[in-house]
């Protein structure tokens, strides 16, 4: 009941209003705090009688439901027999796709050197074949996915090669270098080759590559690697941060629930001259309903209007959420109430959030007419509305409603999670309806609902 509901998880972040820490413990803008811590169409059948049609598309079905099977070019990942089989499909295919033979040498190849050498006796062997910029890619992303950190030389001999054959290196170039060294998980070496494009080749990221490296960054290093690349790059190449840029970072150090610092850097953002958007102030709004914080929520949902952003049903939602979890129902009516005026219609996450809300104020009948307010407004409720009403009847001692709501969702097909059962198991023993509780109990085990052991855990 604590987590926030997936529809949030997505939502934008905006950054409150507290004060800024002094120059003298900023040293630089992006200098951390210390802590105080698209399929192949279907084969077309030719006209012909329909007892005859019928008859073939029955014997071929299973044939043609199955997509072909390209079986590869090459079984070794010998230069040497590679070499013999292409001389060998040269002499016997005269048009052959020269791209897509040089690729499946690279998916064998175990090294960048062979895989250069190989397109050299292609581009040799073969008269009608000149390497373009594709072919050149091909070894570009080969050379990335090898299983070699810390050396990047294999993907700066791809682009010397590029340069040489006057295929110079674009911004296409940059992004498919990145992104194929961080699905190696090569992120060190992707901010390598970067630097390396822009001083070498003069080709430094776009907007896109840039903040793509940035995103992967936050997630697997540290926030002081991130901002030394950010200055570096900046320092050296003149790439700036822009504001998707600074929305990456401050949700990154909002969901490791480091407020401070996404305050901070909201100065720093407003300071280069950038405004935040919605999503910017959602992300933050976010941050505080993770930390229980309703005041800092309704703050920055306050410095959202003064900025002169207008809200979307993700900052209501989250509104609704941050205070229901903090105990602050009335003002989560409130903000139900000034969504309704503003053409928003209260969604399954709205209502769901205020419910759990009033259960958590011991206040579950109220939830149940809320339920009926959903229902006839067309708002249709899911099974976290379910087991949060559950968990709030029995918590109550509602038993009978608990047992009803229990009986409607099992006849709808609804299930309940570990919790929920765990609920009204326990409020059925207590309320001396022991064969009640087994019948619950066994409806769960025969379903496989939930584990036994949550069951035994969530009971005792």
């Amino acid at each position: 009941m604590g987590k926030i509901p997936p529809a949030m998880r997505s939502s934008k972040l905006p950054l409150p209003l507290l004060k800024l820490p002094p120059p003298s413990s900023v040293p630089h803008p992006f200098q951390p705090e210390r802590p105080a811590s698209h399929p192949r169409p279907p084969p077309q059948s030719s006209p012909s009688s329909p007892c005859s049609s019928e008859r073939k598309s029955k014997a071929f079905a299973p044939v043609l439901s199955q997509p072909p099977v390209r079986m590869p070019i090459f079984q070794s990942d010998r230069l040497s027999d590679a070499k013999k089989t292409f001389d060998s499909l040269l002499s016997s295919q005269p048009s052959l796709n020269y791209n897509d033979v040089l690729k499946s040498f690279c998916d064998v190849s175990t090294t960048p050197e062979d895989s250069i050498a190989f397109l050299h006796h292609m581009s040799v062997r073969a008269r009608s074949f000149s390497p373009n910029r594709f072919s050149y890619h091909i070894l570009l992303v080969h050379a990335c996915l090898q299983h070699s950190p810390g050396d990047v030389s294999a993907a700066t001999r791809a682009l010397d090669l590029m340069s040489q054959n006057s295929f110079p290196p674009t911004p296409a170039t940059a992004d498919l270098a990145v992104r194929s060294l961080c699905s190696a998980s090569r992120g060190d070496d992707a901010c390598e080759l970067v630097r390396i494009l822009a001083l070498q080749h003069a080709v430094p990221p776009d907007e896109f590559t840039y903040n793509f490296l940035i995103r992967q960054l936050c997630k697997t290093r540290s926030l002081s690697t991130v901002y030394t690349f950010i200055i570096d790059l900046n320092t050296t190449a003149g790439v700036k941060p822009n504001l998707v840029t600074y929305t990456i970072l401050i949700d990154s150090v909002c969901r490791a629930k480091n407020l401070r610092e996404a305050t901070r850097l909201l100065g720093i953002l407003a300071d280069s001259g950038l405004k935040p958007d919605c999503y910017l102030y959602n992300t933050i709004m976010k941050g505080y309903c993770t930390l229980d914080r309703g005041n800092e929520v309704i703050a920055v949902y306050n410095k959202m209007k003064d900025d002169g952003v207008e809200p979307d049903l993700v900052t209501y939602n989250t509104l609704v959420y941050g205070l229901s979890k903090a105990g602050r129902v009335d003002q989560s009516v409130k903000f139900l109430n000034i969504m309704t005026e503003k053409g928003y219609l209260p969604n399954t996450v709205t209502y769901t959030s205020l419910m759990n809300g009033m259960c958590r104020q011991g206040k579950p009948l109220e939830a149940l007419k809320l339920l009926d307010e959903m229902e006839e407004k067309g708002c249709s409720p899911n099974e976290c509305t379910h087991n949060t009403l559950i968990m709030g009847l029995c918590k109550a001692n509602h038993l009978d409603k608990g047992v009803e709501l229990y009986k409607l969702m099992t006849a709808s097909g609804m299930k309940l999670d570990a919790p929920a059962y765990s609920a009204l198991v326990r409020a059925l023993c207590r309320g001396n309806k022991v064969p009640e509780a087994y019948a619950v109990f066994d409806y769960a085990i025969t379903n496989w609902f939930v584990p036994l052991i949550e069951m035994f855990v969530g009971i005792a």
